[in-house]
């Protein structure tokens, strides 16, 4: 009868992980696309600029069950 060896993968203690400047600021567009998406009523953008969002993303909003009525 033969057992299988269980490899232990090495671990350091106190490693950090690096994380490249371009993913945080990808992180930020993505974060700020879905509010746009989501939210976004008029409170950041003026008043006829926020209209015409609101209607480019009016369908968007109800595909993914956002209220905005």
């Amino acid at each position: 009868m033969t057992t299988a060896a269980s490899v232990v993968p090495s671990s350091r203690s106190g490693a950090s992980i690096q994380v490249p400047a371009w993913a945080w600021l990808l992180l930020a567009v993505a974060v700020f696309a879905v509010y746009v998406v989501t939210q976004e009523n008029g409170a950041l953008l003026s008043a006829p600029a926020a209209e015409m969002l609101h209607e480019l993303t009016h369908d968007a909003r109800h595909a993914l069950g956002v209220p905005c009525h």
